[in-house]
């Protein structure tokens, strides 16, 4: 947090420990929304509500509200009477609403949408039917389109009317049935004739996306041909909405987080329970679970090995660098994979690509592992045997991972789950497995040798 935010910060902390709301309310009043918005995570939820009742202008609470998470934003409202949660969503963008409606008691979702004028009502009714991570869920209704048939003048005067859409950064042209038919900028509008058609100078290969359409995708699309604005269209491929840049911005972002909370086997959903500690920790569990399966059946492992270890009690000193290795390596992998899908960079056509350069980068990696730690192994105990099983099962074992690394996340975005999930601690779990079954079972196999070098 810069230092003005800072500043501003502990004022507001200090006039609600001190009671001071005209004093605050003051403040607030001269405060950009997007900074308010940026207080709230470093209040307590009691600050917060008593910080969003005192923003008297419901357009200034609508703001804060389009600039905060959507699960904040639905806390903060539920605890405000209907009336006033129904004014406050009935002056922010349809999209936004739509998001924080989406996180409220399905109860009150009902009621508040049953209170709403009908215009506004209808609108967002209609943006809920679509699932909310796709095209459609995320897609504004509020957009700017013209007839192809409509003069460069007429379209110049009725872009100046134009006062209550979504920002126009392009032009969308119709026929009479409402079907997409091209785009044209600002730009082109002023370099021609204000006689000229738009239907005569429109780009007719014009860039969509149905309402079905993954919102991750709609993001990479936006990303890859540099668009500010990205039209959605139905299956008859009429104009229905409009994905702005900003939407596509909370999109990445939400993305990443979700990634992010998959892979430390965490869920989004913590957000939900605030400081409740057994609900937080009910989510928790199961990935928890899982891994304490996984270190189950590693012990059991071990237990199967044991005359193996019996035999040769300093096998037991390098189990946590042959588990740990192949574990980071796997990660690491996993990691370049999951990035790779989510960005667009990685797709099924080039995954062979990926699995065979991974599989050297392992080789090469384990190699120099496998050299350092065999050495060690040697000069330890002693045992030039034991320095090559150990050595062995590092390159077998870091190579194993770093091509369960690439296979993993593939086989999970082929049956449709996030690929992030490979970067979990369940997959880290079998990777531990993969390398204590090679490292036992390299050293059984040369256990007759180990034991004559003891």
């Amino acid at each position: 947090m810069d230092q003005k935010l800072q500043l501003l910060l502990d004022t507001v902390k200090k006039l609600i420990r001190r009671g001071a709301y005209p004093n605050l309310t003051k403040v607030i009043g001269k405060t950009h929304p997007a900074d308010i918005a940026h207080l709230f995570p470093h209040l307590t939820p009691k600050e917060q509500q008593t910080l969003f009742n005192l923003i008297d202008d419901t357009e200034t609470a609508a703001s804060v509200l389009s600039e905060l998470d959507y699960v904040s934003g639905a806390q903060l409202l539920e605890k405000i009477g209907q009336e006033a949660i129904t004014e406050v969503l009935q002056e922010m963008p349809y999209d936004d609403a739509v998001e924080i409606i989406r996180n409220m008691p399905e109860g009150i979702a009902e009621e508040i949408l049953s209170t709403m004028k009908d215009e506004h009502s209808d609108e967002i009714e209609q943006l809920l039917k679509y699932d909310e991570d796709t095209a459609g869920g995320i897609m504004s209704t509020e957009f700017f389109c013209l007839p192809e048939d409509t003069t460069v003048q007429q379209a110049i005067e009725a872009l100046q009317q134009a006062a209550d859409v979504e920002m126009v950064f392009y032009v969308y042209v119709v026929d009479r049935h409402n079907h997409l038919v091209g785009v044209l900028s600002l730009r082109q509008l002023l370099m021609v004739s204000p006689a000229t058609r738009l239907k005569e100078i429109m780009v007719a290969d014009v860039i969509s996306v149905r309402t079905d359409k993954d919102q991750e995708e709609v993001a990479q699309l936006v990303e890859r041909y540099n668009l500010l604005a990205l039209p959605v269209v139905d299956e008859w491929n009429k104009l229905v909405g409009l994905i702005t840049v900003d939407d596509v911005i909370d999109v990445l972002r939400e993305e990443a987080t979700e990634d992010i909370y998959i892979m430390a086997g965490a869920s989004e959903e913590e957000l939900l329970y605030g400081h409740k500690s057994f609900k937080v920790a009910r989510l928790r569990l199961p990935w928890l679970i899982t891994n304490l399966f996984g270190g189950i059946v590693t012990g059991y492992l071990m237990w199967t090995f044991k005359l193996t270890l019996e035999s040769v009690i300093a096998l037991i000193t390098f189990i946590p660098v042959i588990t740990g290795m192949g574990g980071n390596v796997g990660g690491q992998s996993a990691t370049i994979v999951v990035r790779g899908f989510a960005t667009g960079n990685i797709d099924f056509s080039s995954l062979r690509k990926v699995f065979f350069k991974e599989l050297r980068v392992g080789i090469i990696m384990g190699a120099v592992c496998g050299l350092t730690v065999g050495l060690v192994a040697y000069l330890w105990h002693h045992n030039i045997y034991l320095g090559m099983v150990v050595g062995l099962a590092m390159v077998s074992a870091m190579t194993v991972a770093a091509t369960m690394g690439v296979l993993a996340p593939s086989f999970f975005k082929r049956v449709g789950i996030d690929p992030a999930i490979a970067s979990s601690p369940f997959v880290q779990t079998a990777n531990d497995i993969t390398g204590i079954l090679i490292y036992f079972g390299t050293a059984t196999l040369f256990l007759p040798f180990l034991q004559g070098g003891m």
